[in-house]
């Protein structure tokens, strides 16, 4: 049974899962906007959405934290820091996942488009 397993799988394994979260990460982070299947976006959007809210509270701790779970990406860092200015007043729900009825033809994964709000 999976009660209380939180997440996806991707049929891979828990360091490839990582990375991928990670890279899928930095690129929403820094270009704003990605093109992914739903799942992953899904699961990029909580992966953000939690770096945002430590991101908020503007210390040298979470700062750290931050750039531990980006892998050292200063750059995507600092981009989350300004980002993070903008949802000041807001408690949650920083991303938008759209649908967009596509289906990829190599695998027919469901695309969806990954931005902030």
């Amino acid at each position: 049974m999976r009660h209380k397993k939180k997440g996806k799988k991707f049929k891979r394994k828990r360091d490839q899962r990582k990375s991928l979260l990670r890279n899928l990460a930095i690129n929403f982070i820094l270009k704003e906007k990605i093109k992914t299947s739903k799942e992953k976006a899904k699961e990029t959007s909580r992966f953000v959405e939690r770096l945002i809210t430590l991101a908020k509270k503007d210390d040298l701790a979470s700062y750290r934290l931050i750039i531990s779970r980006l892998g050292n990406n200063k750059e995507a860092a600092k981009k989350l820091k300004e980002i993070s200015q903008r949802y000041k007043e807001r408690n949650g729900g920083y991303t938008r996942v759209l649908k967009l009825g596509k289906f990829r033809k190599g695998d027919g994964a469901e695309i969806a488009l990954l931005e902030f709000v």
